[in-house]
């Protein structure tokens, strides 16, 4: 049911500037999952932080949502099972993470950001820790969802700079949140609905640090038929204008509705009681 209402591409370029490729993504359309990780710190180790990130969620979510017998809502948190299950995937793989760190020299100081997308019964769970990000495209309408873990951020947030400001005078590479550099990570989770023709993009800064977000929406907007090439024209574009880190998008169309909750009553039911 989902593989036939999700379409996904899934693309990861090394970029003009960087020897190896530290980024690490999987899609799974059976399951609804796209997860994205950008890897930082020593020689490649950042290429085995997202490599150990994007395994383990796959890994636990494919266990766990088979495990699953309840559709409900924590009362506590106001997630879904399924958020919760996202969340603990994150934390496990920021524990592998940061216990590795510590034991091999080779690997002291790496990290990752991540941004995991969960689709299940008409609903999405995003999550996401440091600077990648997920974009949604419904209609004419464009924004980024997840907001980044990073200075410039902060900054803004903080309302000590404007993001034009921030922007020209501040790196754009510093994350204040990643996953493996703690021992615990505070992880971002949130839920929204869906709907068919919506267009969800996953990406790395690569991307969104070379082309702004006014022309990502306008390649978007052109290439929506069509997400191969769509995709594609976004590396494109973020190489032709320097290609400075590693590039990586994924891209997920809501082509249908979907439930496997076995109709609307019964979502209603497990909703609320």
């Amino acid at each position: 049911m989902l593989a036939k209402s999700l379409e996904i591409y899934n693309l990861s370029d090394v970029g003009k500037r960087r020897p190896h490729n530290e980024d690490s993504t999987m899609t799974d359309a059976s399951q609804g999952l796209a997860i994205l990780a950008d890897g930082m710190g020593g020689y490649k180790a950042g290429e085995v932080a997202s490599a150990i990130t994007v395994t383990t969620i796959h890994h636990d979510l494919s266990v766990g949502l088979k495990q699953l017998k309840s559709r409900q809502v924590d009362r506590g948190s106001n997630l879904t099972d399924q958020s919760l299950l996202v969340k603990k995937a994150i934390n496990n793989a920021n524990s592998i993470i940061y216990s590795t760190a510590q034991n091999d020299p080779q690997c002291s100081g790496m990290g990752t950001t991540v941004v995991v997308a969960l689709f299940y019964n008409n609903r999405m769970t995003i999550a996401h820790v440091g600077d990648s990000r997920l974009y949604r495209k419904r209609a004419d309408d464009f924004q980024q969802i997840t907001k980044d873990h990073s200075l410039i951020q902060e900054l803004i947030d903080r309302g000590l700079y404007t993001p034009e400001e921030a922007m020209a005078t501040t790196p754009k590479n510093l994350v204040t949140r990643a996953l493996g550099i703690d021992a615990n990570v505070k992880v971002d989770v949130m839920e929204e609905q869906p709907i068919p023709g919506d267009i969800y993009l996953l990406c790395s800064d690569g991307l969104n640090d070379m082309v702004d977000d006014e022309e990502i929406h306008l390649t978007l907007g052109k290439y929506s038929a069509n997400l191969v090439q769509a995709g594609q024209k976004l590396v494109a574009l973020a190489n032709a204008k320097g290609g400075k880190d590693n590039i990586s998008v994924i891209l997920i169309r809501i082509r249908d509705s979907f439930s496997t909750s076995g109709g609307l009553v019964k979502q209603i039911f497990n909703r609320f009681f």
